[in-house]
């Protein structure tokens, strides 16, 4: 039964991190502009369509992001849906708010108009995204909430919609750091898009676990009980069963053998400080006997996309196998919000709050979010739109926003290039660029600059002199030789694994045919 009452504006703005009486008012102005303009409308649900704007907007404000984004929420459909345009919109909540709605709109306009329509609408947004991250952030909170209602959709429109969120949204929000968003999306898709390996998965899991919540809710009052006896005041716990299209890959690689799985039940306990976390692991391993070789400390040694936990996997006296996490307050927010942490996160209490750690570690990712006047301030909530782009977003703005490709081979890069495992590789002064399995040191000269790439000549990698040909590893650090009569050649075009590289390949081949050389 759906819910036909939107959500309050104060509800939106209560979940805003210290909002300014100017911050209320446009967050209200917006509200009462998006509920004036969409009162006559409906969703195939049949519920307000209201609903869908307020809620996006909600995340946006919980997730942590300023005002001007969440107005933009809030005003995302109006220019497609309304009779409003895009100069009411300008005229009413300023130009910056109307490139938010504008570049949201440009891929909703053409949502149900077939594959190439979709595709080149989806290189749209990525332009419109390497301008402005919040775009893409926007765009993610209302796919989410479209897939929560797809069941109301006509069912031919269903594994399309679906498919879309498994193949572009949900790399997206991995490549973002997002991890309750990937999750959420892509268990939402799973049942359209893979219907019967659905049905054998949760058959499987019920099988195994039956009631999951009980067992876990009864293991959780253990430690908790634990945790206090032990001195530990100041900390939150929570559990899950596992994702099931998570779970189905990984029974994938374990050929269906649901015993082979280690993490089908999680604890989580979040604290204030690293010193906590370590405390706590040795608490839990005091209740509960761990497994051997089953503690993975990613905090001493976080992942390439800066995520920071420890895991270990114990058997409960209960005789249930089961995983627990153990991370900070603030590795919690950047574990599930990922980028739009970075952002955002800003809590005077948590040292180094604001300056996610791997904004350091990978400087050549992060660069764009930091101000041109101080190198070490991170910029937070709603600032200028030109001021933080990751990377990878960057690039595929600058590829396709004046190529004639189609929208085919855009989402086809897009699956080669940005949403396959990474490897992260470093320039020799320590930045960190990162590219995909199977790259090689073309790719990273292209990576860095098209004209380093253009003057390629040689290349070290962890100072060896190597084939230009040969495939990076995770932690090689790369110099690039250049010199300025060094041209690409075809046999480059074989050995090259990223579109970026290629398309400035073939672009110096072709100028190289038309000069003569």
């Amino acid at each position: 039964m759906m819910a036909n009452n939107a959500v309050s504006a104060q509800s939106i703005i209560g979940q805003m991190s210290d909002p300014t009486e100017a911050d209320r008012q446009l967050v209200s102005r917006a509200y009462g502009f998006a509920a004036t303009a969409h009162k006559n409308h409906t969703r195939y649900s049949n519920e307000p369509y209201l609903n869908h704007v307020t809620t996006v907007a909600y995340r946006l404000a919980e997730m942590g992001m300023g005002p001007r984004t969440i107005s933009a929420a809030l005003l995302h459909d109006t220019i497609e849906d309304t009779d409003v345009t895009a100069a009411d919109i300008k005229n009413n909540f300023g130009e910056e708010i109307l490139f938010l709605v504008e570049g949201v709109t440009k891929l909703s306009s053409v949502r149900y108009y077939g594959a190439d329509r979709h595709n080149e609408s989806l290189r749209k947004l990525f332009v419109a995204t390497s301008q402005d991250i919040r775009v893409l952030l926007i765009k993610l909170m209302d796919r989410l909430h479209n897939m929560e209602t797809l069941n109301y959709v006509p069912k031919e429109k269903q594994k399309r919609i679906a498919s879309e969120t498994l193949e572009i949204y949900v790399p997206v929000a991995h490549r973002l750091g997002m991890g309750r968003i990937r999750k959420e999306l892509e268990d939402l898709a799973f049942p359209y898009v893979y219907p019967e390996e659905y049905k054998q998965v949760q058959t499987l899991l019920e099988k195994q676990l039956g009631k999951g919540d009980e067992v876990l809710e009864r293991e959780r009052k253990s430690l908790q009980k634990k945790l206090a006896e032990q001195g530990v005041t100041d900390f939150n716990t929570s559990y899950r069963v596992k994702g099931l299209f998570s779970l189905y890959h990984k029974l994938r690689r374990k050929q269906w053998n649901i015993e082979d799985v280690y993490d089908l039940l999680a604890m989580r306990v979040i604290v204030s400080t690293v010193e906590d976390c370590y405390r706590v692991l040795g608490i839990v391993h005091d209740l509960w006997r761990p497994l051997p070789q089953r503690i993975k400390d990613y905090i001493a040694f976080p992942k390439p996309n800066g995520y920071q936990s420890i895991h270990t996997t114990v058997a409960t006296d209960h005789g249930n196998i089961l995983e627990v996490q153990i991370r900070t307050r603030k590795m919690h927010h950047e574990a599930e919000f990922g980028i739009a942490s970075h952002i955002t996160y800003k809590n005077p209490n948590i040292p180094g709050a604001g300056q996610g750690w791997f904004s350091y570690l990978i400087p050549s990712l992060f660069r764009p979010f930091r101000t041109a006047t101080d190198p070490d301030t991170l910029i937070t909530k709603d600032q200028p739109h030109h001021a933080k782009i990751p990377k990878w977003i960057s690039q595929i703005g600058q590829m396709y926003s004046r190529e004639q490709s189609s929208g085919n081979e855009f989402v086809e890069d897009m699956r080669k290039d940005f949403f396959t495992h990474r490897i992260f590789v470093f320039t020799p002064t320590g930045d960190v660029v990162d590219l995909p399995i199977g790259a090689t040191p073309i790719d990273f000269a292209y990576a860095i600059h098209s004209e380093i790439g253009d003057r390629t000549a040689g290349a070290k990698v962890n100072n060896k002199l190597v084939q230009l040909d040969t495939e990076l590893k995770n932690g090689d650090i790369i110099e690039i030789e250049t010199k300025k009569n060094a041209h690409p050649t075809k046999k480059w075009l074989d050995s090259v694994k990223t579109s970026l590289a290629k398309r400035r390949i073939r672009s110096a081949l072709e100028q190289q045919s038309k000069s003569g050389h």
